[in-house]
């Protein structure tokens, strides 16, 4: 009988008061319970298939098939499938991975196992073996299904992560015929095996150690993937109870075994930082450490919390023996045999493997499950280094304009890499290739000053390997000086309709910057930004009214200078000019100020005269309008036809502007045009 067992005798069927939980145990699971294991007989009338039908149980959480006889291969199928002690359902069928590894040299009353399936809270079995192609050729003997309750070894199970204390290399358990080596690493946190309640008297005897250690295998220890980070302390106490009630192993198998959220747990004792002989790579034991990811990973790959890990652990121990996780080495096969590729292995010859492996490169067995085995050049890589994707996402502080980033002050370098923090020693800013600032491997940015002047700046990453990554430099330019108004913001009336409320205005400017400009913002009035190679912008002003107009030109550094300009319009009626000839007064709500004046006479005048820098004279346009001449200060600039297809009123169809305000005459002259001799006058707008 095998301690803490309850063994079912006749067909195993049935056992006696089997009704889930203990009694007194609490349904949340909170109160201690040791750890039990018990064994359940598959029997069968057909010499190829055993079975076990659905049976009513106690409490367990882990389960596998085991055998008589470590050694004998079990050349079939094992399933099981489980009923939830909660809600009482049954689940679909789990295979059991069959082809586990066992110690190189085991003993005689090691039994052969399956891995053992985590399936969490469970009160009921069912299982059957049979033979992959379906012939009846005898299968092992001593056939059982092992059920294993991991207990709860402290009232705060449900908060085992505050439960579990690290363990360092001089606290974990050794012997003291094994020197320790020591690392060029700093040791990744490990969850010693009080942490995870290790019975301790469960593997009474001293540990093994090997002469050295060459290589990782990387496993995954089957079962759901769905577990709580919280269960995963019971996890590994069922697999230990698995391994050393159900193998009948002196220890948990693997050296170390991690869980979906990263958190490392000291698996088979002697010391972590020790050469330990372990029992999780059939025939390369001897020169090798097993590390273990919880769950299965056949088709559902790894957590980057695990990979990480992993990745710590890898490197740390091989770097206790001088190692490089990058690398190879030689092994020498332990046994005859094949792995999972075919490939032939013969006792006491030695075979290349990389450093970091994984269980079917040396045995042939599905572990590490193909989603985790396409992860391991992953593995490697976060392991030997150098940093993978680092990249510089950002320069805060700093504007880009094509390649360029522009600053006037201090920026923040941030990045990003793919390679985990904890394998990252350090990183390093580059300014002109010199370091000038530099962080911990946690940090995702720091703030450095660049002179005045153009630089490149740069990330440099420092694996825990020492091996560099740097990225390609960036372009950065530290600009202080402001932008320049080489011609200053000036407002000139232009052509369009013109009312009482606004008349068309356009604004100019001209903005430069020695290094490179952004952009133009009008500030007031209103608001609008404008892109360096704009210089004008067509406006609106309220007659009367004095306006001032704000303009800031900005750099790509954020240096910015600002201009104004100040203006007001006025509108002249035409019966504010003076006249000669022959005028009409005309009136309609389309005229400014409800009139306007009208002549067909040939020379007939209309004389403004204001002070101001700009004019615009304002008309009504037909089809049968006709032609005049236009004279300022005395001089004639132009002739204007007036002619219109559409009837339009209110319209400044003359401009004239001045680089400085003074008095002006306007003199607008009836032209006689033949046909259609007639113009109408609506006033003159001016700009002071």
């Amino acid at each position: 009988m095998m301690l803490g067992a309850v063994v079912l005798g006749g067909a195993g069927l049935a056992s006696p008061a089997l009704a889930g939980p203990a009694a007194g145990s609490s349904t949340q699971g909170t109160d201690k319970r040791p750890v039990k294991v018990y064994d359940l007989a598959l029997k069968g009338t057909s010499t190829g298939q055993r079975e076990l039908p659905r049976t009513k149980t106690h409490q367990f959480s882990l389960v596998g098939v085991s055998w008589t006889g470590a050694a004998k291969p079990l050349d079939g199928t094992a399933q099981v499938r489980t009923r939830t002690l909660h809600s009482g359902a049954w689940s679909a069928w789990h295979d059991l991975e069959v082809d586990a590894s066992r110690p190189d040299k085991p003993d005689a009353q090691m039994r052969g196992a399956s891995a053992p399936l985590w399936v969490g809270p469970s009160d009921g079995i069912q299982a059957q073996v049979l033979h992959k192609d379906g012939t009846t050729a005898a299968l092992p003997k001593g056939l059982e299904v092992n059920l294993v309750d991991p207990g709860v070894v402290t009232a705060a199970e449900t908060q085992v992560s505050k439960a579990q204390p690290a363990v360092s290399a001089a606290q974990s358990t050794a012997s003291q015929t094994s020197a320790a080596a020591q690392s060029t690493l700093s040791q990744p946190p490990v969850t010693s095996r009080a942490g995870w309640g290790a019975n301790e008297s469960l593997s009474p005897d001293p540990s093994q150690y090997n002469p050295g250690l060459k290589t990782v295998f990387v496993h995954h220890t089957d079962g759901a993937n769905d577990y709580s980070c919280t269960e995963s302390a019971s996890i590994v106490r069922g697999i230990y109870a698995y391994h050393t009630q159900v193998n009948k192993w002196n220890d948990i198998g693997y050296h170390f075994l991690v869980d979906k959220c990263g958190t490392v747990f000291e698996g088979r004792k002697g010391g972590i930082d020790k050469p330990v002989l372990g029992a999780h790579t059939y025939g390369f034991n001897r020169e090798s450490t097993g590390i273990a990811i919880l769950g299965r990973h056949t088709s559902a790959t790894a957590t980057d919390a695990a990979l990480a890990s992993v990745s710590r652990m890898a490197a740390w121990k091989l770097a206790l023996h001088g190692a490089d996780p990058a690398g190879t080495v030689a092994l020498t096969a332990g046994a005859t045999q094949t792995n999972y590729f075919a490939k032939s292995f013969t006792a006491g010859t030695a075979y290349t493997f990389p450093r970091i492996s994984a269980h079917r490169d040396g045995y042939n067995t599905q572990c590490p499950g193909n989603s985790l085995y396409a992860q391991l050049p992953t593995i490697r890589t976060w392991a030997a280094g150098p940093v993978q994707n680092l990249k510089i996402t950002a320069l805060t502080g700093a504007t880009r304009s094509g390649s360029t980033y522009y600053t006037k002050g201090p920026v923040t370098v941030r990045w990003s890499a793919t390679t985990p923090a904890p394998l990252i020693k350090s990183f390093e800013v580059l300014v002109d290739g010199t370091a000038v600032a530099g962080t911990s491997g946690a940090a995702t940015a720091a703030t450095v000053t660049l002179p005045a002047g153009t630089h490149t700046v740069a990330l440099r990453a420092i694996h825990q390997s020492g091996r560099t990554a740097t990225t390609a430099p960036l372009r950065a330019v530290t600009d202080t000086a402001p932008p320049t108004f080489t011609a200053k913001p000036n407002l000139s009336l232009r052509t369009g309709t013109v009312n009482t409320t606004a008349v068309p205005v356009t604004l100019r400017w001209q903005a430069t910057d020695d290094k490179a400009m952004r952009y133009t913002k009008l500030l007031s009035p209103t608001a609008a930004t404008f892109t360096p190679a704009t210089t004008a912008s067509s406006r609106t002003v309220t007659p009367g009214t004095t306006t001032t107009w704000s303009l800031r030109a900005y750099d790509y550094a954020g240096n910015y200078r600002t201009a104004s300009a100040a203006s007001t319009p006025v509108l002249l009626q035409e019966t504010s000019a003076a006249t000669s000839g022959s005028w009409t007064t005309r009136s309609s709500t389309n005229y400014l100020g409800g009139k306007s004046y009208s002549s067909a006479t040939k020379g007939a005048a209309l004389t403004w005269t204001f002070t101001g820098r700009s004019a615009s004279w304002v008309v009504s346009r037909a089809s049968s309008s006709g032609q005049a001449h236009v004279y300022v200060d005395g001089v004639k600039t132009s002739t204007v036809d007036l002619k219109s297809s559409t009837p339009l009123y209110r319209q400044a169809i003359w401009t004239k502007t001045w680089p400085t305000s003074a008095t002006r005459t306007v003199k607008i002259v009836v032209a006689g045009t033949s046909g259609r001799p007639t113009i109408t006058t609506d006033g003159l707008a001016s700009l002071r």
